[in-house]
C-alpha cells in the first residue's frame, strides 16, 4: 500500500486529545502512515507546505462535527480522501471522553476505537 497522511484534529477538546493520541499511535504502527500538522498547516498563509499535502491522500480525523481539519485542508485547495468524524463513531459506541488535556481510562478506549477506524479504512484502497 502507498503512503498516506492523517490529519488529526488539533482543538482543545477532549476528542482532539483522543485524535491525536489514534493518530500518533496508529503512526507508530503504520510504517505507510505519516501525520500532519493542523496548526502548521493553518498558518500557511504563504501555502509554502501546499506540495508536500497533494503528495499523498490525506485521512481527515474530526474531533467534532465542525468538521475543522476538512475546512482548513479545502481552504487550501487540498482534497481530502477520507474522514472519521471522532464524536459520531464514539457516539455509537456510547463512550466518550471528558478531560481535553489527560486520557483516563475510557479516553484510552476512545483512542483504541479511533485507531480500528483508522485501521479499517486503510484496508480501502485510498
Amino acid at each position: 500500500m502507498k503512503k498516506y497522511a492523517l490529519a488529526p484534529c488539533n482543538g482543545m477538546s477532549p476528542n482532539g486529545l483522543v485524535c491525536r493520541v489514534a493518530v500518533g499511535d496508529f503512526k507508530k504502527e503504520n510504517e505507510n502512515a505519516i501525520s500532519l500538522c493542523m496548526g502548521s498547516t493553518s498558518a500557511d498563509i504563504e501555502n509554502k507546505n501546499t506540495p508536500m499535502l497533494k503528495k499523498y491522500p490525506i485521512i481527515a480525523i474530526n474531533g467534532c462535527g465542525n468538521k475543522c481539519v476538512n475546512t482548513i485542508l479545502e481552504n487550501k485547495g487540498i482534497n481530502v480522501a477520507k474522514t472519521i468524524n471522532a464524536s459520531d463513531v464514539l457516539k455509537s459506541h456510547n463512550i466518550c471522553a471528558t478531560d481535553p488535556f489527560r486520557l483516563d481510562d475510557e479516553a484510552e478506549e476512545c483512542v483504541k476505537i479511533i485507531k480500528r477506524e483508522l485501521e479499517n479504512i486503510q484496508e480501502i484502497k485510498i
